[in-house]
């Protein structure tokens, strides 16, 4: 221990006459982080960006406090996410992840800052693009990549892939353009009739903005005084068309009419925490459904078939990732608002990228699930059932 305070008191003063290395360089570098982690801020207030509102007399508040803790939950949070989706682009690269695959990396601010807005007893159903709101939802990255290259340990057992991903209180990841809209107005009926303060959060992205069955959910929605929020993901482009080629009117927030809106900076997750926990008073408050628009952009194509650069351009995305990455734009909160340091942060980062790899081990060597299993789990607490294959010949076991 003598011998530690030594080689501490003598890299402080910048007098160590030998390199300092093995255990005591470890310890040494413990104990200087640990004297500087006393010094950080417990926490910080920032400006966020003014909401656009639509039959709102008030949106949410201009300023929103940030703690220490929290700042490192949400830091660690975009950046697995983001690596994960790294990860995923090569093992598709390599045909170890096969069919559709859409990945989220850009758009971290807004299933991050969504989640810390609600509770972990209020309901999410997404798009395909869902591998983000798996993750906050509870699905580990382990379980996540298994599931996209159909493995046994995958969180639908290798059944769902990309798109159909599930956990407690989540219900996917659907495949079907705008269908899972409906879907959730059904699921805060259920909360409504039970009495439940739940709410339930029903995203859908630009591209199906426009599909009908939308709007007869707002409707039905606002009729009800359902709890739900409605969230449009503005990525700028349906597959490849742009919001302006594909839309007369690209004010999202303003499409439920007879329904509040609100326009929130998609790309600051302080920004969509602070929207998030505002929707979620007014619709837990008795008033009904609201709309909200993150306006946000995803750096990948639409998906792995899509190289994402024949309808923009690669300086388009460059800059974006410059001025407006997520990321970034928490790193230097915290970094200029003495809520972390460098060092802290690239420890962060080196932790993440070990927990993707042990991941991505585990999704490529555990085993593919067996073919007798391939028609259980159709339904939940339900006696065993035969179910047809194929043809008239074949029939498998259906076990919940």
């Amino acid at each position: 221990m003598q011998k530690m305070l030594s080689l501490l008191s003598r890299v402080l003063k910048g007098k160590a006459q030998k390199p300092v290395t093995g255990a005591a360089n470890e310890a040494v570098r413990v104990m200087v982080a640990s004297r500087n982690y006393a010094d950080f801020a417990s926490e910080a207030t920032f400006d966020v960006k003014k909401c656009d509102v639509h039959r709102l007399e008030e949106g949410p508040p201009t300023q929103a406090v940030l703690t220490r803790e929290q700042g490192l939950q949400y830091y660690r949070t975009m950046q697995t996410i983001r690596r994960m989706e790294l990860k995923s682009d090569q093992l598709y690269k390599q045909k170890i992840i096969r069919g559709f695959c859409h990945l989220y990396d850009g758009q971290e601010a807004c299933c991050v800052g969504l989640e810390s807005g609600i509770n972990p007893t209020d309901h999410l159903i997404t798009a395909y693009r869902a591998h983000g709101y798996t993750y906050t939802r509870g699905v580990s990255v382990k379980e996540i990549l298994a599931e996209l290259t159909g493995r046994k340990g995958g969180c639908a057992k290798g059944k769902g892939g990309s798109m159909h991903m599930y956990a407690k209180n989540f219900y996917g990841g659907n495949g079907i353009v705008g269908a899972q809209v409906p879907l959730g107005a059904g699921v805060a009926l259920a909360c409504k009739f039970f009495g439940k303060d739940e709410i339930c959060v029903s995203l859908y992205g630009d591209g199906a903005a426009n599909q009908g069955q939308i709007f007869e959910t707002y409707n039905m929605a606002a009729l009800w005084k359902l709890p739900c929020i409605f969230i449009c993901e503005n990525n700028r482009y349906g597959m490849g068309t742009s919001v302006e080629r594909a839309a007369a009117s690209t004010d999202y927030y303003k499409r439920g009419d007879y329904i509040p809106g609100l326009r929130v900076d998609g790309m600051d997750v302080l920004c969509v925490r602070e929207a998030t926990k505002f929707a979620a008073d007014h619709c837990r408050s008795g008033k009904g459904p609201i709309l909200m628009e993150l306006q946000t952009y995803r750096y990948h194509g639409h998906s792995m078939s899509d190289p994402g650069v024949s309808y923009r351009t690669r300086e388009e995305i460059q800059e974006v990732r410059s001025k407006s990455d997520p990321i970034t734009l928490l790193k230097d909160r915290m970094l200029n608002n003495n809520l972390s340091s460098v060092e802290e942060l690239k420890e962060i980062d080196v932790e993440v990228r070990k927990e993707i790899e042990e991941a991505a081990q585990f999704a490529t060597t555990d085993p593919e699930p067996p073919l007798e299993e391939i028609a259980n789990h159709i339904y939940h607490n339900e006696p065993t059932f035969d179910v047809r294959g194929a043809n008239l010949w074949i029939k498998y076991k259906s076990a919940s």
